[in-house]
């Protein structure tokens, strides 16, 4: 994209592939992206986040046209510097605990990753959230308030232009944008007071709020006018489809198995009823204890899954994944219904800790 090329001639760039060394405190951001930006002082003060992503892919928020809006965004911000001080002081995060990756409690496998670098000894961003959820869960504190991290601006009744990140372009009926008075075309300027340049800006002020009873103060652009709303969020509206993060992985229950969905040609013969989505397991993952435990139970390769907790199945397999992470824990059995060379037989997954 040559405007991104000649917008980049503005910055000290620089590509960073694996989060070994990273500062945890100075580099805080959603950690489950497959892509993401900040635009830093060489103080460490920050400018701007960009990078969002939902289950509705990577690509749905995120665009050449929004990114280049930041960069330039960025690029006034450092312009004003250091006058504009208090309104970034919020975009840099608290001091973590852990400077780095492997400082962290929960990083398993440290030794292998203080060796050099190369294919296979990376610690991927997703991993410092692997890494939360371990500590998390042995001090038995792993909650789901816990997991709804960097909600979206939906969450809040807004849909902001991927094109630019702050315009909005629907408010939901109800919500508490509409309530307070948002309206389509409105443009977002601050949140809380943080001057905002994208979607990810806006996910990092939401981010630090409670999931209790909570507000947000939101400044826009209507037209000529400038326009302040108080937006009043319900106890729960952090709740979020995290089907698609890659560390909901390592939240146990670990299921140690790949159940992937079927073709329309291969589900037709199976004669179901109608939205039903069958799950094939296609591998069960006996170099781990709860592979080996499910297959001993009776689980077999090939088994489809058409049914679960007595109803018919009508999930994808990432959402059939988050449905035992959210519902279920470590000792619980899953009870399935399963056909197997034709014929429907009941089984209870029994969903062990690696023993």
């Amino acid at each position: 994209n040559e405007e991104l090329k000649a917008l980049a001639k503005g910055f000290v760039a620089v590509r960073q592939v694996e989060m070994k060394n990273v500062n945890l405190s100075q580099f805080q951001f959603d950690y489950d992206l497959n892509w993401a930006a900040m635009f830093l002082n060489a103080d460490g003060t920050v400018y701007a986040r960009y990078g969002t992503q939902s289950v509705e892919g990577p690509d749905a928020y995120n665009s050449a046209a929004s990114l280049a809006k930041t960069m330039k965004r960025g690029l006034a911000l450092h312009a004003e510097y250091p006058g504009n001080r208090t309104l970034l002081a919020g975009k840099r995060g608290a001091k973590k605990p852990a400077q780095t990756a492997l400082d962290l409690p929960g990083l398993p496998g440290k030794d292998k990753f203080r060796a050099q670098t190369r294919l296979g000894n990376c610690i991927h961003c997703h991993n410092i959230h692997d890494a939360e959820h371990e500590q998390l869960q042995d001090a038995g504190r792993l909650n789901h308030d816990a997991l709804w991290r960097y909600p979206l601006p939906d969450n809040l009744g807004l849909q902001l232009d991927p094109s630019d990140g702050l315009v909005v372009t629907a408010v939901q009926a109800d919500s508490p944008a509409d309530k307070a008075g948002l309206h389509p075309g409105d443009m977002l300027t601050r949140a809380d007071g943080q001057v905002l340049t994208s979607i990810a800006d806006l996910q990092w002020v939401l981010h630090n709020l409670p999931n209790t009873r909570a507000s947000v103060t939101l400044k826009a652009t209507r037209g000529d006018s400038a326009i302040e709303k108080k937006l009043t969020m319900n106890a729960g509206w952090k709740k979020t489809d995290i089907s698609w993060r890659g560390s909901i992985w390592s939240i146990k229950p670990v299921l140690a198995t790949w159940c992937a969905p079927m073709k329309d040609k291969q589900i037709k013969p199976l004669r179901l009823a109608k939205g039903v989505k069958p799950l094939e397991v296609r591998w069960i993952n006996t170099d781990r204890p709860e592979g080996r435990n499910a297959k001993r139970a009776g689980l077999r390769q090939g088994d489809i899954i058409i049914g679960m907790e007595g109803k018919p199945l009508r999930m994808t397999s990432q959402h059939f994944n988050m449905h035992v992470k959210l519902n279920y824990k470590v000792g619980d059995k899953l009870p399935l219904t399963l056909l197997r060379k034709g014929k429907r037989i009941h089984f209870d997954w029994p969903l062990t800790d690696g023993n």
